[in-house]
């Protein structure tokens, strides 16, 4: 945990030189205690680092795709900072036992985002059975900042906004219908933090700005 804590003080420290200060709303919303799902709209390759330096200090678990623990110093790197592997060509049963483990009988949270991936608006179910088989709740939030490598050096212009807890009732079925409702929940989360930042603020993905 103390290399984690270490990590943490050097990515506070490049964000600062680069990005400058990172404002945030509404850090009394995270429960203080227990373990939980942080899920976020995926806008960049960089915000789980942004939500973990924003959540600390709880201490955070994440998926992270398979080819990166392929060089073994990036691989030791990522694990260090809470990262596990996740075959998304082959997702095997490790990317439900692994977090809905730690979330129950450790001492880190999970940064998760519902979508995937950062080139898709279609939230998956995947962080609703890890809440229902842990017991632990959803905490919304959202990333307003740059979203291309070049805004990085445009100083002072991120937020980081945290929504109030989603409690996925553990006697709920996760059918087509609840699954429906429950996303619903989160996604009128992610807008509604959205909306208390910038209500005129949207979401450009560069990929598809390309296009």
């Amino acid at each position: 945990m103390k290399f984690y804590d270490f990590l943490r003080y050097i990515a506070v420290g490049i964000i600062w030189s680069i990005n400058g200060r990172i404002k945030y709303m509404n850090r009394d919303r995270i429960p203080k205690e227990d373990n939980y799902i942080l899920v976020g709209p995926h806008r960049t390759w960089w915000d789980p680092v942004w939500y973990a330096v924003a959540a600390y200090p709880k201490h955070f678990i994440f998926m992270a795709k398979i080819e990166l623990f392929k060089f073994a110093p990036l691989a030791w790197l990522i694990k260090s900072a809470g990262a596990f592997p996740v075959d998304r060509e082959n997702v095997g049963p490790s990317v439900i036992k692994v977090p809905v483990k730690e979330l129950k009988s450790g001492k880190r949270s999970l940064i998760m985002f519902p979508s995937g991936s950062r080139h898709s608006d279609d939230l998956k179910s995947g962080s609703l059975i890890i809440a229902k088989m842990s017991g632990k709740m959803i905490v919304p939030a959202v990333y307003q900042g740059p979203v291309s490598f070049k805004q990085l050096f445009k100083r002072n212009n991120t937020i980081i906004n945290f929504g109030n807890p989603i409690v996925v009732d553990r006697k709920d079925r996760l059918d087509k219908e609840n699954i429906t409702k429950y996303t619903q929940k989160i996604q009128d989360a992610f807008d509604q933090l959205d909306r208390e930042i910038n209500p005129d603020w949207h979401y450009i993905d560069p990929k598809r700005e390309k296009k």
